[in-house]
């Protein structure tokens, strides 16, 4: 059970948001009067509202709640993990403590502290990725490599829309950056192990 936490914990949040998107009643930023949840349109975080934002109740919210609580700590157990395959002491801290902490930031996303807790989030997940990205492309995993520099540039671009405020393309963006880096937290999870990283040398592995 606790080798395959991580996986668990994110088809379970996956399982609990896509309930959430099936009864969310309906309205979008580009659309007021749409009916129901539209991937191309909707935000994950109008499923956390009080009302939908066509006016009605919203029955979605406490589906979304339980699924982003299981996705926090499907990154922070993950976080973790990966602490511990890293042969940098200063990395592994890093690691360990940004996504500990990260997993009550990215569940208060949910709150009405939702645009301060996304910059804070955010934040700490591009670090926790910046640092294995640095010692992943001194590996042989060069599948890997590639997939952490998209993943990257996915985050980056997805951001930048974020604060441009281009809504309608960051409604697709969200989910494509959710995606993408849900598919790499499992393959460095479960296809990566401690071995593959002391190929890099000590002096090599020192992170400033």
């Amino acid at each position: 059970m606790k080798k395959y936490s991580v996986l668990i914990c994110v088809i379970i949040s996956v399982t609990f948001i896509v309930i959430a998107t099936t009864v969310y009643p309906g309205g979008s930023i580009l659309d007021k009067n749409s009916t129901g949840f539209i991937w191309s349109q909707n935000f994950i975080s109008n499923l956390f509202a009080d009302k939908a934002i066509n006016g009605s109740a919203n029955p979605s919210r406490i589906w979304a709640f339980i699924g982003m609580a299981f996705h926090s700590v499907s990154y922070g157990i993950f976080s973790f993990n990966s602490s511990k395959k890293v042969p940098s002491k200063h990395a592994s801290n890093v690691l360990k403590y940004a996504g500990i902490a990260n997993i009550l930031f990215s569940f208060l996303i949910v709150t009405p502290l939702h645009d301060l807790m996304i910059i804070i989030s955010s934040t700490l997940s591009l670090l926790g990725l910046f640092y294995l990205t640095i010692f992943i492309l001194k590996t042989k995993l060069h599948l890997l490599k590639v997939a952490c520099i998209v993943c990257l540039l996915i985050f980056y671009y997805t951001l930048f829309l974020y604060g441009y405020g281009n809504w309608a393309l960051l409604a697709i963006m969200q989910k494509v950056s959710f995606i993408c880096s849900m598919i790499l937290v499992l393959a460095i999870e479960y296809f990566t192990k401690p071995e593959d990283f002391k190929l890099v040398t000590t002096s090599q592995t020192k992170v400033t």
